[in-house]
C-alpha cells in the first residue's frame, strides 16, 4: 500500500506521479486540440516527444538542480515548443 493511499488520496498517487499524470494530460490535450481531436498513427512520435518534454520540464521544475543524464536526448538551451 503506497503512503499517498494511506493518507486519503482516492487514487493512490504520490505527489511526483500525480505531477506527472498531470502534465501527461495537459500534454495530450493540447495535442488533441491542436490536431482536431484525433491524433493519427503517423503523429505518434511527435506527440510522444512532447509527451517526454513535459515530463522533464515537471521534474526539472520538482527538483531544480536535476539534469537529464547525458545521451537523453534533451538539450537545455533549445527552445521547447509549447
Amino acid at each position: 500500500m503506497s503512503d499517498a493511499y494511506v493518507v486519503g488520496d482516492p487514487d493512490g498517487l504520490s505527489p511526483l506521479l500525480v505531477e506527472l499524470r498531470d502534465a501527461v494530460a495537459r500534454e495530450l490535450h493540447a495535442q488533441l486540440a491542436m490536431r482536431g481531436e484525433r491524433i493519427e498513427l503517423a503523429d505518434l512520435p511527435e506527440v510522444s516527444y512532447q509527451v517526454t518534454v513535459q515530463v522533464e520540464r515537471a521534474l526539472r521544475a520538482r527538483r531544480p538542480g536535476w539534469r537529464a543524464p547525458a545521451g537523453f536526448g534533451f538539450d537545455e538551451d533549445r527552445d521547447l515548443v509549447d
